[in-house]
């Protein structure tokens, strides 16, 4: 809708304020300021037309339980969305999905009282800790997008699904540690992930 009515005559369309709820992904870790998610989301959302300002709300190694923490204050009076983008930490550590998932209900719950839009982003789970514990990893992310009515991208990295199965493989888009993208990777995923900002954007105008 902002696009739209920016393109109206005589109407002004407010500048819509976007937190982004993340951990060390969120926050580009290991990449030159301009190169981290949010500088290329902004980057990809102005070309799209999209009067948006995007805040990075990105704390590396943080937790579902340190986003929850953090929520409260990230939900000022001036952010209209949020991109709930945290789980990948919990993974690392084994931490017990029924603890993630009553996190990110907090997270959830926080952001629907305060009248903010959401997009859930997840994570998806490696077999490391057996069936059980990725079944119900993996299931926390929609059935908490079904429960709050929210837009769920299934997984932070599904802009690489595709140079998964290409001759240079994954690791050409991933940085050292084998764990968070280089700047070519973090262009795939807002290319793959943008138009869900996008939505989340015009819903939050």
């Amino acid at each position: 809708m902002a696009t739209i009515l920016a393109a109206l005559p005589g109407v002004l369309a407010a500048e819509v304020t976007i937190a982004a709820l993340g951990d060390s992904l969120t926050q580009g870790y290991g990449l030159p300021q301009e190169e981290g998610f949010v500088p290329q989301m902004q980057a990809w959302l102005e070309a799209e037309g999209a009067d948006v300002t995007l805040i990075n709300a990105g704390v590396s190694g943080d937790t579902t339980a340190g986003g929850l923490a953090r929520v409260d204050w990230t939900l000022t009076d001036d952010v209209d969305g949020l991109i709930v983008a945290l789980g990948g930490n919990d993974l690392l550590r084994g931490i017990d999905p029924a603890v993630s998932r009553e996190n990110l209900d907090g997270i959830l719950a926080a952001a629907e009282a305060a009248g903010v839009e959401v997009l859930l982003v997840g994570i998806e789970a490696t077999p490391n800790y057996g069936p059980a514990y990725m079944e119900a990893f993996n299931a926390m992310y929609p059935d908490l997008a079904e429960a709050y009515d929210v837009p769920l991208v299934a997984t932070f990295f599904e802009g690489l699904r595709e140079a998964s199965t290409s001759e240079a493989g994954i690791g050409a888009y991933m940085q050292a540690d084998g764990i968070h993208p280089n700047a070519e990777g973090v262009a795939l995923i807002v290319e793959a992930m943008g138009p869900a900002v996008l939505d989340l954007v015009e819903r939050a105008d």
